[in-house]
């Protein structure tokens, strides 16, 4: 009692006597929100009474009402019947957020593979965070509905048997797609951070780049203004001031030697 009472319990199956407790965990995928929302159930199994322990939002016990009130067939197999409309609920629950998470998973991998230039580890670790919550709710309870498939728990119908074992064939199946997704997102996530590190990569490339060709075209404007700042200083005694073609000489000097700077820039790719 104190366990249905608390929550936050793993999914279980323990006899007492004759009394079975169990529990299950409800999962529903908020899609909008990328977000899997866990709910918990705890069932007690006499001989002649079931009796449920909700926490958090679920309609399960709703739909399994509704079905025996219309008079379901499963009526002859007494409380185990319960059981296992329940649990077949809870793992078909499963398997609806397996299909909504895969869809999300399918668009992440299309947006880190396009063209887009922006990260996405953020939204990929969200999920995986609840793809984590979501295997908690569902690996701890392969191990009851095995028992339940193999008959193995005392004051469940034999005859309901072969239903567990439906159950059981799906939760695998479900198991199965978590952990796909989960290495799949693993996988996607070192493909985002890899193609992150590339695009870095060729930024800084481009800068050093730029760079080059920006100290390239300083080196070459610093030459003649080196020379106008000497030929500037006023200076009465001055080489070639006097020189009736000095000015020429000068301007001839400046620009052949910005034109082999340019040629020698060019011959080393930076520019």
């Amino acid at each position: 009692m104190e366990d249905a009472v608390k929550a936050h319990q793993r999914p279980k199956l323990e006899v007492y006597g004759d009394v079975v407790f169990v529990v299950l965990k409800p999962v529903r995928y908020i899609d909008h929100d990328e977000i899997v929302e866990v709910a918990e159930i705890a069932m007690f199994i006499g001989p002649n009474f079931v009796v449920t322990v909700r926490h958090g939002e679920s309609d399960v016990l709703h739909q399994v009402r509704q079905e025996f009130d219309r008079g379901s067939a499963l009526t002859a197999y007494g409380p185990s019947a319960v059981l296992y409309r329940a649990a077949d609920l809870v793992v078909d629950g499963y398997e609806i957020s397996v299909g909504r998470i895969s869809e999300d998973v399918d668009d992440i991998e299309l947006q880190v593979f396009g063209d887009g230039e922006n990260g996405h580890a953020e939204r990929i670790y969200k999920l995986k965070r609840e793809i984590t919550e979501f295997r908690r709710a569902v690996l701890p309870l392969a191990d009851p509905v095995q028992r339940l498939a193999d008959a193995k728990v005392p004051g469940i119908d034999d005859a309901a048997t072969p239903y567990f074992r439906d159950v059981h064939d799906h939760l695998m199946r479900a198991v199965d797609a978590i952990e796909s997704h989960d290495r799949l997102l693993t996988d996607i996530l070192q493909a985002d951070l890899a193609r992150l590190g590339v695009r870095q990569s060729e930024i800084s490339v481009r800068q050093n780049e730029d760079m080059r060709k920006i100290s390239a075209w300083a080196a070459i404007a610093l030459l003649p203004t080196a020379v106008a700042g000497i030929y500037g200083m006023n200076f009465r005694h001055m080489p070639e001031l006097e020189y009736r073609y000095g000015y020429f000489l000068v301007l001839g000097f400046i620009a052949l030697a910005c034109a082999l700077l340019y040629r020698s820039f060019r011959r080393n790719g930076w520019l």
